[in-house]
């Protein structure tokens, strides 16, 4: 069964992805005798990634830039968990407890951009895992990875929960000068309550907000993303710890999405928060609602 070097190792030859998979499936995240486990009790495992570019199908982008693997956030409704049986590891505790780095990454993004072939598309950072979680202040992989794109002047957008984005404002300003750049915030809920249990990794979410105003005031586009996506492992830490709401959320998703009813509430109840606060959605940004609009919005409820 391999054993691969100490994590800090000097010199070390770092395992693939792959060789991660085979080495758990044999003897499980034990045999990772060169994970380093850190003061937040999770492990760190340096992998070397064969590319850093994943082309991806079925979304509204076709790239993602995912410098890590496995977060420590470990939010219950995370649809990324189920990525982690990948290496043969489960999505429960082991999504949150054991990370995979890609130490290379930035390396193999810069020789990807250069390429003739790449023509610039939009690339989404983050969408696996989340590339601003606590140990990208130790190893920088994001922000060497935002270095990269803006020597490409190509156009990005982040998706985060982690205030410690603030820190590359600069390189975010930098590329909005030259090309798209975006950084949406994850907010689901800023009740202090919802938020212990199912966010426990997280920054606390005003902590969050306050970093949307500080992006935006450095002239990055930034916003909110909140929109809860709830997955079948989701139904089972319900049916756990909110067993009386398992019934209801069951009848929501029947399928893959909820009724197209039930989300036609959700986004009247969103445009009546949005004109009554002066925000704009992504889908009208450069339109001002009318009267009649908003008061027609105002009249939306739940009917589940």
């Amino acid at each position: 069964m391999p054993a691969f070097p100490l994590l800090f190792g000097a010199g070390s030859t770092r395992p693939t992805t792959r060789d991660i998979a085979k080495t758990v499936k044999q003897g499980g995240t034990a045999a990772l005798t060169g994970a380093d486990r850190r003061a937040d009790q999770a492990r760190y495992q340096e992998v070397t990634c064969r590319s850093a570019l994943n082309r991806v199908h079925g979304m509204p982008f076709e790239w993602t830039l995912n410098p890590y693997r496995g977060c420590t956030h470990g939010c219950h409704y995370c649809y990324a968990r189920r990525y982690h049986v990948q290496f043969e590891m489960n999505a429960d505790d082991e999504f949150a407890s054991m990370i995979l780095v890609k130490e290379n990454f930035a390396d193999v993004l810069t020789r990807e951009l250069a390429r003739p072939a790449w023509k610039g598309d939009y690339v989404a950072v983050g969408t696996a895992t989340d590339c601003y979680q606590p140990i990208e202040g130790h190893y920088k992989l994001t922000r060497r990875a935002i270095e990269a794109l803006l020597r490409a002047r190509n156009p990005m957008g982040i998706i985060t929960k982690g205030p410690m984005v603030v820190r590359d404002r600069d390189l975010l300003a930098a590329l909005s000068r030259v090309a798209t750049c975006t950084v949406y915030m994850s907010v689901p809920t800023v009740d202090e309550q919802a938020w212990e249990r199912l966010e426990p990794g997280t920054a606390h979410p005003l902590q969050r907000l306050r970093a949307v105003r500080e992006l935006v005031d450095a002239g990055v586009s930034a916003g909110v993303l909140m929109n809860p996506i709830v997955p079948a492992h989701f139904m089972k830490y319900l049916e756990r710890e909110f067993p009386s709401w398992l019934p209801r959320y069951e009848k929501l998703y029947e399928r893959k999405y909820a009724p197209q009813e039930y989300r036609k509430q959700v986004q009247g109840m969103v445009r009546v928060l949005q004109a009554r606060y002066g925000l704009s959605g992504r889908e009208d940004a450069n339109r001002v609602g009318t009267v009649e609009d908003r008061n027609e919005a105002e009249q939306v409820g739940f009917a589940w």
